[in-house]
């Protein structure tokens, strides 16, 4: 019972990382990875829980992207997670995402949409990596949307009148940072990224692995998709993208697991990045 895509309150997430923990041995999961956005906050506040829980526990991270003005989401495994040089990049990282949050919160103004964004910048200073998620949950507090969902597709979504692109990191420099930090990269829900155009490129330039099955892959989309990395020399990873329990995906947590198979391929291609000159 493999879970590698998981979130907590470090980013996005609703429950703790110690809630997390017990929430994925309730659902007997054995090996979990927490992968909150652009951080490692709640990876690192999760070890003693699942020490005690008897979980295994990889190090991860869910790290940003951006090609063509879109989100690119990669999400990286058996990293060391006090490199430094990937501790720095992570900085940058959340310092873009304050920048985007600000230029949304403007655009959003100027729709007369007005929310109180200071929560979420005293959550950023406490070291939560912040983005849309919490602006969503600031127009729902303002009355502004009924939920989360509805604030994306009115105002947050790609296309929508107060997004705004993200800059900064690609998802080759994505690899380059997490290859020097010992780990493996796989990129994230390609079924709802919808850039198969770019898959090939990144698997030249070192892509370790496609994120085959996930919450919102049907079992064509998982197909496909274990095709694509088959046909690529690419793993096939998988991940439920647990938020909390009142999300759309709380009842997959403990039902989209890694088969051990697949985990066992990550692991060789973990030990051959580490093998490389």
């Amino acid at each position: 019972m493999i879970d590698l895509h998981l979130h907590t309150t470090a980013s996005d997430g609703t429950l703790s990382p110690p809630e997390l923990v017990f929430r994925a041995r309730a659902a007997r999961l054995s090996t979990i990875a927490i992968t909150d956005h652009d951080t490692t906050a709640g990876a690192r506040a999760a070890r003693a829980a699942a020490r005690d829980a008897g979980l295994d526990l990889i190090p991860g991270v869910e790290i940003s992207s951006v090609d063509g003005g879109r989100d690119i989401h990669m999400l990286a495994y058996f990293i060391d997670p006090d490199s430094p040089a990937l501790l720095a990049f992570l900085d940058a990282q959340r310092a873009e995402r304050l920048r985007r949050l600000a230029a949304m919160g403007d655009r959003l103004a100027s729709l007369g949409c007005t929310i109180d964004i200071a929560p979420i910048l005293d959550a950023a200073r406490a070291g939560r990596s912040v983005g849309r998620p919490q602006l969503a949950d600031a127009l729902v507090r303002g009355g502004h949307a009924a939920s989360r969902d509805e604030a994306f597709s009115k105002f947050l979504e790609f296309g929508a009148p107060a997004f705004v692109p993200r800059s900064g990191a690609t998802p080759f420099d994505v690899i380059r940072v997490v290859h020097g930090a010992g780990g493996v990269v796989s990129m994230a829900h390609p079924g709802l990224t919808r850039r198969d155009d770019l898959i090939p490129a990144l698997a030249d330039a070192g892509l370790d692995a496609l994120e085959a099955r996930h919450s919102d892959h049907d079992e064509a989309t998982e197909a496909r998709y274990r095709a694509l990395a088959s046909a690529l020399g690419l793993v096939a990873t998988a991940g439920s993208d647990y938020h909390g329990d009142g999300g759309n995906r709380a009842a997959t947590l403990g039902a989209v697991v890694m088969p051990p198979d697949d985990f066992d391929a990550l692991r060789r291609a973990v030990q051959r990045r580490r093998a490389e000159p």
